[in-house]
């Protein structure tokens, strides 16, 4: 079994290495580290996993090396990796947005393999989507740890070229903040209209768990399930007027357009 290193203990890793766990993978062939104590510790007494406050040493025993630091920190570990020992049979994946293949590569000096991942926040509870995108150095033992790793925290999609990355961001990576931003607006409109905040809360997030899953256990289009919903002259099609009049469609367009022009200015930034 291969020797994975996790660099960081954030929310992203930890969801990452807690869903590996789960699906059976070897708690003796992890190991996590963060220069802070408490998050590595906390996972190594939760899931028995190896733990350290040094990159270098948790490099060194891993073939697998999962980056999961801050963007504009990524170069810095990987030329301080490379810098102290061999890399050229690692693979170094990362899960950060903003951080060129381009950039990694230069930063650890070798012809050693790249993967870049874009994973969402709902991973943390097994329910993410990530995006994955290979350099031409990873081969397929490579590849499947990769789609082993990401897939342990939801579904994934294999990207044919670097660029899509920004394009998943925009399309999942953000996403969940949409629709909390949706989900928040309609939780103040319905204390307004004299529900508690646990019942408008409570409200809220049932229509939205049961509105996604009616999506998923159907295969007709969203656009029907919507028009199912939709009577002639009714409420929802006066409610869904209100929306279509505003501008709805556009306006997302344009958001998502936003977030793909940020992912562009942040890996430009990171270079």
């Amino acid at each position: 079994m291969t020797n994975i290193a996790f660099i960081g203990a954030g929310n992203m890793n930890s969801a990452i290495i807690s869903g590996l766990i789960k699906k059976g993978y070897d708690a003796n062939n992890v190991m996590v580290s963060n220069p802070s104590a408490g998050k590595r510790e906390a996972l190594a007494n939760t899931l028995g996993i190896k733990h350290t406050s040094d990159n270098i040493e948790a490099a060194k025993f891993a073939d697998f090396i999962v980056l999961g630091v801050k963007p504009h920190f990524i170069a810095e570990v990987c030329q301080q990796i490379s810098q102290a020992m061999d890399v050229s049979d690692k693979c170094f994946i990362s899960v950060a947005a903003g951080c060129s293949m381009a950039t990694m590569e230069k930063a650890l000096n070798k012809s050693c393999s790249v993967i870049r991942t874009m994973p969402n926040t709902p991973a943390q509870l097994g329910l993410g989507v990530s995006g994955i995108y290979p350099s031409k150095n990873t081969n397929t033992r490579q590849k499947e740890l990769a789609e082993q790793l990401m897939s342990a925290v939801g579904i994934t999609k294999w990207l044919d070229k670097e660029e899509e990355i920004d394009n998943i961001i925009a399309v999942t990576g953000s996403a969940p903040a949409y629709f909390f931003l949706f989900m928040e607006a309609m939780e103040k409109k319905a204390l307004t209209l004299g529900f508690t905040e646990h019942e408008s809360r409570e409200l809220v997030q049932q229509t939205a768990l049961g509105a996604a899953q009616m999506v998923v256990e159907n295969d007709i289009s969203i656009k029907e399930l919507r028009e199912n919903v939709t009577s002639k002259g009714g409420t929802t099609q006066a409610a869904l007027s209100t929306f279509i009049d505003g501008g709805l469609e556009q306006l997302v367009s344009d958001a998502m357009d936003r977030a793909l022009h940020r992912a562009k200015e942040m890996a430009q930034s990171n270079r």
